[in-house]
């Protein structure tokens, strides 16, 4: 907690100790806690960042390999070796995680209130997200993760198959790399912040095929019936039940879930009732495993209106349904709305299109020259 700058949880928990008005290391430490509580700052939440990437890549020969696929994986996606260096070079700068929650509170009647984020001086609060984490069937055999588990320590980390065959277990994807990198750097995240997973439905979540049509076997995409036929002994409830025992240990650890639409819809362009019906599938197949959630974060980098200020019936629907956090993708340094029904903030792709094409867009986290993987093959596909 001290190193987090939860300085209020640290001096609670050390003077809820039995011997605390004994013990001269509690006092000290105390003592040491509210001299930098004292020193922290506010920072100005308009000025937050929000980050994301998508699924990364391990093996760069199998994605970027010239099939079908590969230019899209080139356009959208970031690999292990880039995002190490960006996280590392974030952190020299002083970035520290946080979360939308902590920039805005929900009350009671549904309003909305500003947050507060104190942090030392010189220390830059940014947001992380991470887009269709389900390791979608197209995915498999192009040198990705192909989904997260447990270790036998009860870490969260990803299963990943080489090249030959082999089933790895470690830190091949964004969620067990960051763990990792914040047990080594607590001070990277705010009150024990994580990031934020996107979450899709319709392969399932977090590579476990946990949508009903693996059950009832109706309406099934072609990719879906031969993970089917090929997986004869699948056993639908035993990964519904790992999904979500696996979800509940990365909430225990500071993560935090979204809704990416159970379709992955433009909710700019679709009906209302699509995506009512969309939201209802992802509300009764998603939200049991990952223990509901109230940010939405959109498919598309798309926006339910391009206009300044929320209004009309998706709004209103989304609202209805729970919804009070809402990003879009802008590609802006920063772009935060805190009104009074609603959090809404913009989002930037640290990918490589964003990297080769923009790469000024990214000066402020760090240099493009300086983490740009070499295996990335070039130019990169423009959009």
């Amino acid at each position: 907690m001290y190193e987090q700058y939860n300085y209020d949880e640290a001096i609670k928990l050390l003077k809820g100790q039995k011997d605390f008005t004994k013990n001269k290391d509690y006092m000290d430490l105390a003592a040491k806690c509210q001299i930098a509580k004292s020193s922290l700052v506010e920072y100005p939440l308009e000025q937050i960042t929000h980050v994301f990437f998508h699924t990364l890549i391990e093996d760069t020969s199998r994605a970027f390999d010239g099939d079908s696929k590969s230019g899209n994986y080139n356009q959208v996606m970031t690999t292990v070796s880039e995002f190490n260096k960006i996280i590392q070079i974030m952190y020299d700068k002083g970035y520290v995680l946080v979360s939308p929650h902590d920039m805005a509170t929900v009350n009671k009647d549904g309003t909305m209130s500003r947050g507060k984020i104190m942090v030392p001086e010189g220390k830059i609060p940014f947001v992380l997200s991470q887009d269709d984490v389900s390791y979608y069937h197209y995915m498999d055999g192009d040198g990705c993760a192909s989904k997260l588990v447990l270790d036998e320590n009860g870490d969260v980390k990803t299963e990943y198959i080489d090249a030959d065959g082999n089933v790895l277990v470690g830190d091949y994807d964004l969620v067990p790399l960051l763990d990792s990198f914040i047990k080594e750097h607590p001070d990277f995240s705010y009150h024990g912040r994580k990031g934020i997973l996107a979450m899709t439905g319709y392969n399932g979540v977090l590579g476990y095929r946990t949508d009903i049509a693996y059950k009832t076997k109706e309406n099934l995409q072609d990719d879906q019936k031969k993970f089917l036929d090929d997986n004869p002994d699948f056993d639908y409830d035993q990964d519904v039940k790992d999904a979500t025992k696996v979800a509940d240990a990365m909430k225990a650890e500071g993560w935090e879930f979204a809704s990416h639409t159970w379709g992955h819809q433009n909710v700019g362009q679709v009906t209302l009732e699509k995506l009512q019906a969309d939201t209802e599938r992802f509300k009764k197949n998603v939200d049991p495993l990952i223990g509901g959630t109230d940010v939405i974060i959109f498919a598309f980098g798309t926006d339910i209106t391009n206009d300044q200020e929320y209004s009309g019936d998706k709004f209103e629907y989304l609202k209805g349904q729970g919804y009070n956090y809402y990003c879009n993708v802008d590609s802006s340094q920063y772009y935060v709305q805190i009104r009074d029904r609603y959090f809404r903030q913009g989002r930037r792709n640290l990918d490589g299109y964003r990297m080769y094409y923009n790469p000024e867009l990214l000066s402020d986290l760090f240099d493009v020259k300086d983490v740009f993987d070499p295996a990335r093959p070039t130019p990169v596909p423009p959009m």
